[in-house]
């Protein structure tokens, strides 16, 4: 335990005293960063407003290297940790740069006024998350993203221990999510600051968490490293998807399967047949996929995808096995589509399967 930074014990949060989420146990280390997943209203927020003292937990506590957050005052709170909500700020006649300064107010004194050394770090921050282009705009006139980067500026201002953040990719374009997101993983791991957030994009929460913890019942199910969460059978149940799947590999959505017998035969390697794979399912036509090895990228979504996919060990020599029944698939079809296959010794007989939809005139060559 000596390496954990912050933790919680024996935490139960919800609201007027009516336990939600009970038995909430964190551990994270100092520069870690802990995402939280979960379908909306799985109660990743009230857990977010619990450990950062904006909502009182029913039972337990937190910890920040062993100090108790629940006997610390606000001042204390605001030096260790930073917060950007979902709550909307709504301030008065105040530009971007005036709420950023905010965030230097828990190191001034009672009149709350910066120095020059405090001017310095609001326009170094503003600078670094991109938004001393907005310095003098009204805060309240800006977009919702906009808004985002700049309450982002005003938790770093606060130079905090931890950063606890509610959904901060929520309006934010692709560009800016990335930088976002990049700004985060940079504070955790050249400053050591701790992260502690929620996301809804879980393919961003695959890339850049140290740890992830599942939110969705009274109990938390699983909390683990990526690699220990992302599986099939844990995200499905936890998003209760019953159409469709959560590609783990690619960090990406596949729609459901076309129903309906086969027609369509793509031969494809390499990442060459993805894009028809994904057309196909668009236009609702069922299809057969093969021959592939096992580790190919199109394997992938493939198997997502098409209505059967033939395979094959990966560096092997296809077995007659796999080629007959994939060439009787072929012979019931009345398109086989060509994605630019890459044809090896040991896939040899993809060839076969070619000249074969040639001579039958069902063969397409996608270039």
């Amino acid at each position: 335990m000596n390496d954990i930074y912050f933790n919680t014990k024996e935490l139960a949060v919800g609201y007027k005293g009516r336990v939600l989420i009970h038995d909430i146990d964190i551990q994270v280390k100092k520069g870690e960063i802990l995402t939280l997943i979960g379908p909306n209203g799985s109660g990743k927020s009230t857990i977010l407003k619990s450990i950062t003292k904006h909502l009182e937990a029913i039972k337990g506590d937190s910890f920040i290297a062993d100090a108790s957050v629940k006997h610390m005052n606000y001042r204390e709170l605001s030096r260790m940790i930073a917060v950007v909500l979902t709550d909307r700020l709504k301030p008065e006649l105040m530009t971007c740069r005036d709420v950023v300064s905010t965030g230097r107010y828990p190191y001034t004194g009672s009149l709350g006024i910066l120095s020059d050394e405090d001017e310095k770090k609001v326009s170094e921050i503003m600078e670094k998350v991109h938004v001393q282009e907005l310095s003098e705009k009204d805060f309240t006139a800006i977009s919702d993203g906009q808004k985002q980067r700049i309450l982002l500026a005003r938790a770093m201002c606060q130079e905090p221990e931890i950063i606890v953040l509610d959904e901060p990719t929520s309006f934010l374009d692709i560009k800016h999510k990335l930088e976002l997101l990049s700004i985060l993983r940079s504070m955790a791991k050249e400053k050591g600051i701790t992260v502690i957030m929620s996301l809804h994009e879980i393919d961003l929460a695959q890339k850049v968490s140290d740890k992830v913890m599942c939110v969705n019942g009274e109990v938390i199910e699983h909390f683990g490293t990526p690699d220990e969460i992302f599986k099939d059978e844990i995200i499905r149940k936890l998003y209760g998807i019953e159409k469709g799947v959560y590609n783990i590999d690619f960090g990406s959505v596949e729609l459901p399967k076309p129903e309906g017998k086969p027609d369509v035969f793509v031969i494809s390697s390499c990442g060459s047949g993805i894009d028809t794979f994904r057309q196909l399912q668009k236009d609702g036509v069922p299809f057969f996929s093969g021959i592939l090895y096992k580790n190919d990228i199109d394997y992938v979504v493939a198997k997502a995808l098409a209505a059967e996919v033939f395979e094959e060990e990966p560096f092997m020599p296809l077995s007659d096995d796999v080629y007959d029944r994939a060439a009787d698939a072929m012979k019931k079809c009345s398109r086989v589509i060509d994605t630019g296959v890459i044809i090896g010794e040991s896939n040899c007989r993809i060839r076969d399967l070619i000249n074969m939809a040639d001579e039958l005139g069902i063969l397409e060559k996608i270039k």
